[in-house]
């Protein structure tokens, strides 16, 4: 839609995504500083998210390239590679959490950051579509993840492609948008289980919008799924498991607070919260 450079060699895509990395951060830290988390961890997690992020955009390359490869047979890191998002979310949420649990656990010896995870992955849920929504935005801009040819009305002239093409970048960020705006509200009443609920969500809509999708989706394993339907499968089922397994932790983190809760009104309460 608007592909050129616009300075310094930036194009709207790019400028797209810092703001996305910033909106996350902004949106972070509200909710940080609204549920009183200790300093420390706050400023842990920021730059745990930053390393996320940088190494995240790498695997999301590695990952196009690598089905790239299984396509073509060619193994190509350039510039034109391109980049998925699923592979980078994958890629970096397991650098977060490698940096989280390993680095953490020096950092924090009395186990703050493991009894906190289940309320910071409330809000990173909110973080993480609020940030793909803008990206989404810098897709349409850039032309890359269009849809199919089409001459109905809500068809937008691609100036890459030269034709009107189904805007599938366009409608997946309204999508997140109001993922992230749902979201957002149980967040602020401090509802739990958001995370899994972002990742069934998406998960079932990034399955069908596959198939309007008309830009090189590379392939699978599977001979009938593109790589990010599989990958959707994944994150619904992974969505699955994470309730279980948050179940535990919001029981284990409530009880473990019971009962390292000092005397109201110390300093060590204060430090703790």
């Amino acid at each position: 839609m608007f592909p050129k450079e616009i300075f310094f060699g930036l194009t709207m895509y790019d400028i797209l995504l810092g703001v996305a990395v910033v909106a996350a951060i902004a949106i972070f830290t509200y909710f940080s500083n609204r549920r009183k988390l200790n300093y420390r961890l706050h400023n842990f997690i920021l730059i745990d998210t930053v390393l996320a992020v940088i190494l995240g955009y790498g695997f999301a390359v590695l990952f196009q390239a690598l089905w790239n490869f299984l396509e073509t047979g060619a193994f190509v890191l350039s510039r034109n590679t391109g980049a998925t998002f699923l592979g980078g979310l994958i890629g970096g949420a397991a650098v977060f959490f490698g940096v989280y649990f390993i680095a953490g656990a020096f950092v924090f010896k009395d186990g703050l950051n493991r009894r906190k995870l289940p309320g910071i992955l409330d809000v990173i849920a909110v973080c993480i579509p609020a940030a793909h929504s803008i990206g989404r935005l810098g897709c349409l801009c850039a032309g890359c993840c269009h849809g199919k040819p089409t001459d109905a009305w809500y068809g937008i002239y691609m100036v890459n492609l030269g034709k009107r093409v189904v805007p599938t970048q366009l409608f997946e960020a309204i999508f997140l948008a109001a993922l992230a705006a749902f979201l957002f509200v149980r967040a602020l009443k401090n509802k739990k289980y958001n995370m899994p609920l972002y990742m069934a969500a998406y998960g079932v809509w990034r399955f069908p919008m596959e198939l309007l999708r008309d830009d090189d989706r590379g392939q699978s394993f599977i001979s009938f799924l593109t790589p990010s339907q599989l990958i959707s499968i994944l994150l619904i089922a992974g969505s699955v498991v994470l309730f279980i397994v948050l179940k535990r932790a919001y029981a284990w983190a409530d009880a473990k607070e019971k009962t390292d809760k000092p005397a109201s009104g110390s300093a060590a309460e204060k430090e703790s919260e």
